[in-house]
């Protein structure tokens, strides 16, 4: 059975990681990604350098299976080779601000008198509509502007998370909705443009914890690692490590309590319920800190596993590439990439589906890998190219 997106391309203009994820998501189903940066190389491709090149962990993981061209986008010339790739192109991704996307001819109105049934999905930072449409920004600023980092860290001190989960979430929904379009598509005719948000990924994320403040004002402020729902949900340290400990439900709750030998707690009101023990989790903390510190991390996690209380270590970033589930799993892909030490362990898309076989798996590019490829492909000869690369186009 063939991958859902074979057949269709896409032109992946985006830049960091919630366009160019969303467009790798797209050819994980099948899609041939065109990833295109400046002839320079795009920013985001050196972040945090792995190989001799320069190029960068996070670009080996948002290039997986795209083929690589350079183009410059802001020439008449490059426009031109542009045009071409448009001619035959489904899918433009891009995460750039109204004003950049209309600058470069990435805009809607633009791309469809070339390729009236076009889907463009774009990503941006804000959204448009209100007044900060047109502003630039990053994942950081979807989490402060959510209410999510006010209830992370401490009260003042208030802390993003280092992993970027706003950028990916927003890749998801990106991707989600491109696909959607493409199968309108198919019925209809039409194109469409397809639009997500930073901060509107970042209040779904929190929505929650703002639909509680909007009816019941609880004005939360921020608890470290402790958990405000339910307890104990906090993270605990054992006697050589860390583990984190998430209870919710009653009996979840009642399982817990027989574990520690606190069953008169089960009639205690102040832990009567998820709301009830989330209000008074700094003692049940302190309960289940006194348990931990008595204990290795692997007497912990077996003890609350029988328990059937979720738990789990909290790992480096080297034990988690080291850890036995993740191996046994496969949940890394390694890819080799020239100049880089040794193979890149690339997480595998987490989605599975039985009746489809898995992209074949291909590392990212090098910079303008395929672009003598792509543009034989569109019909220029070999003199035309050297033309282009020697004006700088390609």
């Amino acid at each position: 059975m063939p991958n859902l997106l074979a057949g269709t391309r896409v032109l992946d203009c985006g830049r960091y990681i919630a366009g160019p994820y969303c467009a790798m998501l797209l050819g994980e189903l099948g899609a041939d990604v065109i990833r295109i940066e400046r002839p320079s190389g795009g920013e985001d491709r050196w972040l945090l350098p792995v190989a001799d090149s320069g190029d960068g962990s996070l670009f080996l993981q948002m290039g997986r299976g795209k083929r690589g061209m350079t183009l410059d986008l802001a020439t008449p010339a490059g426009r031109e080779v542009f045009q071409r790739l448009l001619a035959d192109a489904d899918v433009v991704v891009a995460n750039l601000p109204p004003p950049a996307l209309q600058a470069m001819g990435l805009d809607y109105e633009t791309l469809r008198a070339t390729r009236p049934d076009v889907v463009l999905t774009t990503v941006s930072a804000f959204g448009s509509g209100g007044p900060f449409s047109d502003r630039v920004g990053f994942d950081g600023i979807g989490q402060a502007m959510s209410g999510a980092m006010h209830l992370t860290g401490h009260p003042d001190e208030p802390m993003r998370a280092s992993v970027p989960y706003v950028d990916f979430t927003t890749a998801l929904h990106a991707a989600l909705g491109t696909l959607a379009a493409l199968m309108e598509r198919r019925e209809t005719g039409r194109g469409q443009h397809v639009s997500s948000s930073l901060l509107g990924s970042a209040l779904t994320v929190n929505n929650s914890i703002l639909i509680e403040q909007a009816l019941r004002h609880r004005d939360r402020v921020a608890t470290g690692n402790r958990g405000q729902s339910a307890a104990p949900a906090d993270v605990f340290r054992t006697r050589d490590g860390w583990v984190i400990v998430q209870t919710v439900g009653q009996p979840m709750f009642r399982r817990w309590a027989r574990l520690m030998g606190e069953t008169h707690w089960l009639e205690d009101p102040r832990f009567a319920d998820d709301l009830a023990r989330g209000d008074n989790g700094a003692v049940v903390s302190e309960r289940m800190g006194r348990w931990c510190a008595e204990r290795s991390t692997e007497q912990c996690l077996a003890d609350l596993e029988a328990a059937r209380i979720p738990a789990g270590p909290v790992l480096s970033p080297q034990q988690a590439l080291d850890h036995p589930h993740a191996q046994a799993a496969g949940l890394f892909q390694p890819l080799n990439f020239p100049g880089a030490e040794g193979p890149a362990p690339i997480a595998r898309v987490p989605l599975h589906r039985s009746a489809s076989p898995a992209a074949e798996p291909r590392r990212a590019p090098l910079l303008g890998e395929h672009t003598d490829a792509i543009l034989t492909e569109l019909g220029y000869g070999l003199e035309e190219i050297d033309a282009l690369r020697a004006a700088g186009v390609v």
